[in-house]
Formats: C-alpha cells, sequence, structure tokens
C-alpha cells in the first residue's frame, strides 16, 4: 500500500528538519567557542563581572544546542517509524516525539520545524494539537520543557561555566575544583600558544632595562697581539689635529694655475703683436 500524501509531506518536512537542526547546532557551537575565548581575555584582564554577565549568553547557547539535539533525535525517531503514522490515531510509542514537536516548534527559528509541527496538527486533529500545547496529559519531555524555560541561570552555573573556561585557556580564576581536564580543540591551543607567546615577551621586556652608555654602532677591532705588541691598542686622533673638511688646494694644483695663466698672457701678446702688423 502507498504511504498517504501527507504521510509523505512529513517524510520529507522531517528530513530537512534533522538536515537544519545539524547546521543550526554547528553554528551555534562556532560561535560558543569565539565567545568562550573572548571570555577568557576578559578573566585575564580581571573583568570577572563583565564575564558573569557575558557568559549567560554561552549557557543560553549551549542549552539552545542541547534541545536541538533532542528535537533532532525525535525528527529521526519518527523518520524511522513513519510507517506507523498511516492510521488516525497516534501510536502511544510516538505521543512524546509528536508532542513534543508541537509543543517545541513555535519557540524555535527552524523554519522546517514549523512545517511539521502544521503537517503533525492537521493529521493529528486540533484537539490532539491543544493536549499538546497545553501538555494536559504531560505526553511532552520533561528536557524539552526545561530547556524551553526563560529564565536566568543560576550564580552556581555561572560560576562553574567561568571556572571550566578559565581551566580550559590555563588562567588562574580562584580555586578551581579538581577535575579531569577538557578536551582542547587545535584552535583552542593555538590561541593558548599565541597568548602566552605574548606574555612571555611582555614579561621579558619588562625585565629588559636600557644601557645606561651608548656606544658607536661601528666597532673596530684592534689588532692581534704579537710579541712585539702584547697589547695592542687602537688610537684615534685627536679632533683637534685632525684637518679640516675643507680640502687646501696642494702645490701641483696651485703650479698647474700658474703655468695656465703665464699660457694665457703669451696668446695675448701674440694677438697684440698681429694687431700692429
Amino acid at each position: 500500500m502507498a504511504p498517504s500524501t501527507a504521510v509523505t509531506k512529513l517524510k520529507v518536512a522531517l528530513k530537512l528538519s534533522i538536515s537544519r537542526l545539524r547546521m543550526s547546532q554547528q553554528k551555534e557551537t562556532a560561535l560558543a567557542k569565539v565567545a568562550r575565548r573572548q571570555m577568557a581575555q576578559l578573566l585575564e584582564a580581571g573583568k570577572e563581572e563583565s564575564a558573569r554577565i557575558r557568559v549567560e549568553n554561552i549557557i543560553r547557547q549551549d542549552i539552545s544546542v542541547e534541545l536541538m539535539e533532542i528535537l533532532e533525535l525525535y525528527c529521526e525517531l519518527l523518520l524511522a517509524r513513519i510507517g506507523m503514522m498511516e492510521s488516525k490515531d497516534c501510536d502511544p510509542g510516538l505521543e512524546e516525539a509528536v508532542k513534543s514537536l508541537i509543543y517545541a516548534a513555535p519557540r524555535t527559528e527552524i523554519r522546517e520545524l514549523q512545517t511539521v509541527r502544521q503537517i503533525l496538527v492537521e493529521k493529528y486533529g486540533k484537539e490532539f494539537a491543544l493536549d499538546a500545547i497545553d501538555n494536559t496529559s504531560n505526553k511532552v519531555s520533561e528536557r524539552v520543557i526545561k530547556k524551553l524555560r526563560v529564565e536566568p541561570p543560576e550564580d552556581l552555573l555561572v560560576t562553574l561555566y567561568l571556572k571550566e573556561i578559565a581551566r580550559t585557556y590555563s588562567i588562574p580564576y580562584r580555586n578551581s575544583p579538581p577535575s579531569t581536564p577538557p578536551t582542547v580543540t587545535e584552535e583552542d591551543e593555538a590561541f593558548i600558544a599565541a597568548r602566552q607567546s605574548e606574555k612571555s615577551k611582555a614579561e621579558e621586556l619588562s625585565k629588559a632595562t636600557p644601557p645606561t652608555q651608548f656606544r658607536s654602532p661601528i666597532n673596530v677591532a684592534p689588532p692581534s697581539p704579537s710579541t712585539d705588541n702584547v697589547r695592542p691598542v687602537i688610537k684615534l686622533p685627536d679632533p683637534a689635529e685632525m684637518p679640516s673638511s675643507r680640502a687646501q688646494p696642494t702645490h701641483s694644483k696651485v703650479s698647474a694655475v700658474a703655468k695656465q695663466t703665464s699660457s694665457d698672457d703669451d696668446l695675448s701678446r701674440r694677438f697684440a703683436a698681429l694687431k700692429r702688423l
């Protein structure tokens, strides 16, 4: 027997929902990693109050990812048991998954889940949908209800998150309880290595002292010692005895100028003698 049109549409919508939920989980996880690095920088700078406020966004992102994981499992369950959804009444083994999806879909930003919810409401009727929305029969998963609650996180949870972030990025923060070390990704290792390198360079620069006497950039090595001069020393000439930068004309240059002047006088005498003729 061929599946009904509603079941066929539901099958397609479930596949799209699973794909979209996985993509959203990857996106939220990547954003959470970036936010954790920012929290580590705040803790290192001593801005604990700012970190405690901003870490609440990380907690909400983690709760959102956990909720999407649960909804993805429910979608996979319905897809695996799609043959059991041909009847008009909902199978008891699928009631929790169906009602949880109807209850949670409007409270998420996944459009594909809205389509799944619409198909389920049309298939099982208005009364079934109202029972799921109000959770009259207590069939909606408690985990789904808890993840969808809008309330600020407890102070203990915020403190534990900050301690875990500080421990992951090797930042001293209060007294963290002993536990197993967390898994660190390659990006986290690169971030930690870069931060430690910058910190070590800053410490070396702070320890370095400027020289008291500035030396000339030109270094002249003394000659090697010999039997005649066991301790050779380079003697620089006295600046007062050094010749001025302006070069004085040498004797050869003076004589050359004198010769040129005499030759000019001879030519002038010859021209004068020619004029007399």
